[in-house]
């Protein structure tokens, strides 16, 4: 099962059932942290280049949750017919990511991937990463079914720190790159992080035109 670790996990989402487009979340709330991660935050995503007139992508901390027995909090993500949610644990040592679940499948990070480091060490240079022990399962109304296994190196650097002008507004951003290795092949993606506003490109791609906060 080793041998198709990465495929599993970056094809999952082609997976997903259609859903319902999530209701809009309360607008104009309030959020100081560095890593913004208050239960009702929403941020709404479009593929970059697309027009602001087509169907967006919307992210949505729902608050907190217990994953493989761990407290965390839980992120949903939904548009376009995906639908998946995210545990994640912030604190002090920064973000960690448990591991993430669709109506199909569900991903477990053993010890949890460092997303992010301590703020106070996010700056142009600064490299991070790690090894994890990755278990992906099916879900099935029988119970889970397992679809693979094995070990994930990933390595984080942040590359620059700039000014971006996006639909959202202009951010000062980190511009992060993050590469993701199993025993077959590596996945190198970027991200756009900007302090108190949170990925404002995704690794998918995705651009931020519109939060719910400030």
């Amino acid at each position: 099962m080793r041998r198709y670790l990465m495929a599993s996990l970056f094809l999952l989402a082609a997976c997903a059932p259609q859903v319902t487009q999530a209701p809009e979340a309360r607008p104009n709330l309030q959020e100081t942290a560095f890593y913004p991660a208050t239960t009702g935050l929403e941020w709404v995503y479009l593929p970059e280049g697309e027009a602001l007139s087509t169907p967006p992508f919307r992210v949505r901390v729902e608050g907190p949750a217990v994953f493989e027995g761990q407290e965390a909090l839980r992120f949903r993500s939904l548009g376009r017919g995906e639908e998946r949610v995210y545990y994640r644990q912030v604190g002090p040592f920064g973000v960690r990511l448990l591991g993430f679940q669709d109506p199909s499948a569900r991903v477990v990070f053993t010890p949890p991937l460092l997303e992010y480091p301590p703020e106070v060490l996010l700056a142009v240079g600064y490299r991070w990463g790690g090894t994890t022990q990755v278990r992906v399962e099916l879900l099935s109304p029988g119970g889970r079914e397992p679809l693979a296994q094995g070990v994930l190196n990933y390595s984080m650097e942040v590359l620059e720190e700039r000014e971006v002008g996006l639909p959202a507004g202009t951010f000062r951003i980190f511009r992060i790159r993050q590469t993701y290795q199993d025993e077959r092949s590596q996945d190198v993606r970027e991200v756009w992080f900007a302090p108190r506003v949170g990925e404002v490109r995704t690794r998918e791609g995705r651009i931020l035109v519109e939060r719910n906060f400030r």
